[in-house]
């Protein structure tokens, strides 16, 4: 894997904006009509999904990077269960619940492997550097 410098290289962060602009176009084309609530409680949960990524990262910890990475990807589940709720209410066409619903499972496969990744590293984040040069 190639050394991620910013929160922004990592695929999954990439992957969520998309999802979160991808839903904003539903939404500002009125579909949700005046349904506010469900169109906060889904902004927040795509927004969760990228945002705990980039907070995670600028943890420069390993392990605390892996706790937000297991939020975010609790959020892709919480976003898979609104859309529920707005298939349900009729805001969406079946085609494009699949579109949303298909890029939040990738979104939580890449994530998970990423969750993956870092549980198997040796390195525990550039915040720990100093403390392993000291401690040798």
């Amino acid at each position: 894997m190639a050394a991620i410098k910013k929160f922004e290289d990592i695929l999954s962060w990439q992957k969520a904006r998309e999802l979160t602009k991808l839903i904003g176009q539903f939404i500002d084309d009125g579909r949700f009509k005046s349904n506010f609530r469900l169109i906060n409680q889904l902004e927040g949960a795509a927004g969760s999904i990228m945002d705990n990524i980039a907070e995670g990262f600028e943890r420069s910890g390993n392990r605390e990077f892996m706790q937000f990475l297991y939020i975010s990807k609790g959020s892709c589940g919480e976003f898979r269960s609104q859309l529920y709720r707005a298939l349900d209410r009729e805001y969406f066409q079946k085609e494009e619940f699949s579109l949303l619903y298909n890029k939040s499972i990738e979104i939580a496969v890449l994530i998970q492997k990423l969750i993956d990744y870092l549980d198997h590293s040796a390195l525990k984040g550039s915040k720990y550097k100093h403390r392993d040069q000291i401690e040798q």
